[in-house]
This record gives structure tokens, C-alpha cells and sequence, in this order.
């Protein structure tokens, strides 16, 4: 049996924003905490959403404080704002990082006590408040799925939530808020969006409808991901990337991740770097492993990259795609070693101990022990 996990109404496309409106009157709430940082609150980026609202005749105040990696405080901050200005739904703006700060909110104000007490799968009884999730970047999904990731700043840990009460109710994807965003951070969400793809086919979870989304995905990563890093207006671009991430996210939402994204949390969580670039870094090595031990769906893959695949074994189809990630990352402009972000070898033995126990790691074709975990670190260091 298939269960799909999405938000009920979803929009995509250039200029959806700007019908939206009707969509919040009809929620029938009046007051919004928008969560959101600094940078899209001064750029003008969360005035283009107020204005949505005000379409909508819903009041509404702004928290900004939300950090690139959402923090524990974070959380419990904006809790107390939603309940001090007695809001009764949530506006999330921006990428990953407002996104998971609102869904933490969002079930800390229904459930109640810590949002460190979620951490794992489906550990909370209520639905988390209403919210209206407008996407600014193309490759993290966080907008749709029903996964969150909150850093614990006493652990110095990144807490993988995966909970189906997080759950968004309207998910908005609009290419126009996407365009002027630099180069290395289109960059970084495109290879996220290329992670949650990858690590969703070769899963054991993965089945027929999370494949086709997933290698549709695949095929127009690499098609049109160079331009839009390349050219920021290029719309087009921008606009396929926005459809990709949400192929891709239905992919992952609902058949899984892996030891990429488990060990790319333990990089954000101790040296707080972006997501979408350790994912980068770590894919072509973690998937070397997984392909040594079941390469049975990377001739898919390569196939979807447009790579000439005939009279070549699965295993040589794996060498391929991974060669072809690798260059990917490279024209795009990812860092090719972990030193170059401040990454130290003295602390690759707690990295790997903590991926271990990440959510996202039993989705994995294969279980390492901490010593291969150590090792996939190493060869990137």
C-alpha cells in the first residue's frame, strides 16, 4: 500500500503568488505570525506576501529572527510571539530554514513543551496550526514535506523531525520570488533537490509513483540547473527548477532518504553550514557505497541524466552517474573538500556516531558501521 503525504492545495508556477489571496480569505483566519529572516524581510520579498494578506483582509506581524539553520530558540521565540500578538495562523516565507522554524512553531503552539521532544518520527498528537508555506528557493521542499530539521544548540545537533502533523495547508511555488537569489545559493538548493531525487530511487521505500517523480526530476536538475546558477533572471530556468523541487520533494516526502542527508545534518548541526552544499559534497560518495552493495536502479538514472548507457552493466551505470554528479557539482560551483569549510578531523568520530542515529539514515540501501561512516567523511576532508 502507497500512502502519499501533500499538502491539500498546492501552487506552482510564475506569478501564483499573486493568487493567493482568495486562498487565504478562504481559510477564514485573521491574524498571521509570518515567519521569515531578516534578509527576505528587508529585500522586500515578505512585503510582496504581506500584501497577499492584506488582499485577504487578515492582519498579521512579522518574527524575522529565524537563522540558515533554525535554531531551538528559533522555535521557542516565535511560540511566544504567535501566542503574545494572538495570531491564529502561520505565513511562512522564505527557504528551508523559515520553513522548518514555522513547522516547529506550528506544533510547539498546538502540542505544547520543548520542540526538542519531537525529534524522531511522529512524536506529536496534534496537528500543528494552519499554515500558508510560500517557497523563495528551489531545492529544499521544506515547504511541502512533511520533514523538518531544527538545530539543538546545547547538542550541537541538527534534530530530524519527521512528523505528518507538520503538514502544510497550502504550499506556493512561484519562480518570480526566485530570481535574484546568488549564484552559490541556487547552487546549493539545486544539489539538494538532485540529493532528495537520488536518495529517493535508490531507497528501499521508494515504488512506481516516487520513481517516475523522482527520475523526472533528475533529468531536469541537469538540464537546467547550470542556467539558472549561471543566470539568475533566466526564468525559465527558474521556473523548471521550481516544478523539479516539487517533483522531487513528492519523491522523498514519501519513500525516504538516506546517508547523505544523515550525515549532511551532522555538518550543520556542529559547523552550521549550508545544507544544500553538504549534500552536494557527500552524494557522489555515499551513493560509490550504496552502488557497490545494490546498483540496480542507477542505469535508470543515468538514463535520466541522457548518459549512453548500452551494452553497460549496472555497475558501470553507477560509475557513470556518480561521475556525472561529480561534474555537476564542479560546474556549479560546489566546494570539493570539507577542510575548505572548517570541517576538522578531531571530530569525525562524533559526526559519525551522531549520523547513525539520524532519522534519515535508516532509509539507506545499506547500514555502514561508524568506521565506514568515518571513512565516506575522510574522503572529501
Amino acid at each position: 500500500m502507497a500512502v502519499l503525504y501533500v499538502p491539500s492545495t498546492n501552487l506552482v508556477g510564475r506569478g501564483c503568488l499573486q493568487e493567493l489571496a482568495p486562498f487565504i480569505k478562504d481559510l477564514g483566519f485573521n491574524k498571521a505570525l509570518v515567519v521569515t529572516d531578516q534578509f527576505l524581510n528587508q529585500t522586500g520579498i515578505v512585503a510582496k506576501v504581506t500584501e497577499q494578506l492584506e488582499k485577504a483582509n487578515a492582519d498579521f506581524v512579522i518574527y524575522d529572527q529565524v537563522k540558515p539553520n533554525p535554531t531551538t530558540t528559533n522555535v521557542h521565540n516565535g511560540v511566544n510571539v504567535f501566542k503574545s500578538e494572538d495570531c491564529d495562523f502561520i505565513v511562512s516565507v522564505g527557504g528551508g530554514s523559515p520553513q522548518d522554524a514555522a513547522k516547529g512553531i506550528g506544533l510547539v503552539v498546538t502540542n505544547g513543551g520543548d520542540v526538542r521532544a519531537f525529534e524522531g518520527v511522529n512524536k506529536t498528537v496534534k496537528k500543528a496550526i494552519p499554515t500558508v508555506a510560500i517557497n523563495t528557493t528551489a531545492g529544499t521542499s521544506a515547504e511541502y514535506t512533511i520533514n523538518y530539521v531544527i538545530t539543538d544548540e546545547e547538542r550541537e545537533v541538527k534534530m530530524v523531525m519527521v512528523d505528518k502533523n507538520s503538514l502544510v495547508e497550502i504550499s506556493v511555488n512561484d519562480p518570480e520570488l526566485m530570481v535574484d537569489k546568488p549564484k552559490a545559493l541556487t547552487a546549493a538548493t539545486g544539489m539538494d533537490a538532485l540529493t532528495h531525487a537520488i536518495e529517493a530511487i535508490v531507497t528501499p521505500g521508494a515504488y512506481k509513483i516516487t520513481d517516475a517523480t523522482a527520475l523526472a526530476a533528475v533529468e531536469t536538475i541537469f538540464a537546467y540547473l547550470p542556467r539558472a546558477v549561471e543566470n539568475g533572471y533566466d526564468i525559465e530556468a527558474r521556473e523548471q527548477m521550481a516544478y523539479v523541487m516539487f517533483l522531487a520533494g513528492v519523491a522523498f516526502n514519501n519513500a525516504g532518504l538516506g546517508y547523505v542527508h544523515a550525515m549532511a545534518h551532522q555538518l550543520g548541526g556542529v559547523y552550521d553550514l549550508p545544507h544544500g552544499v553538504c549534500n552536494a559534497m557527500l552524494l557522489p560518495i555515499v551513493e560509490r557505497e550504496n552502488a557497490l552493495r545494490d546498483p540496480k536502479k542507477f542505469p535508470a538514472i543515468a538514463r535520466a541524466i541522457g548518459l549512453d548507457i548500452e551494452d553497460k552493466s549496472e555497475k558501470q551505470c553507477a560509475d557513470a552517474v556518480i561521475d556525472a554528479i561529480t561534474q555537476l557539482s564542479i560546474q556549479v560551483g560546489i566546494p570539493t573538500k570539507l577542510s575548505e569549510l572548517g570541517v576538522d578531523e578531531v571530530d569525525l568520530d562524533k559526526l559519525a556516531e551522531n549520523a547513525m542515529k539520524d532519522a534519515c539514515a535508516p532509509g539507506n540501501p545499506f547500514t555502514p558501521t561508524k568506521q565506514e561512516v568515518i571513512e565516506m567523511f575522510k574522503h572529501i576532508l
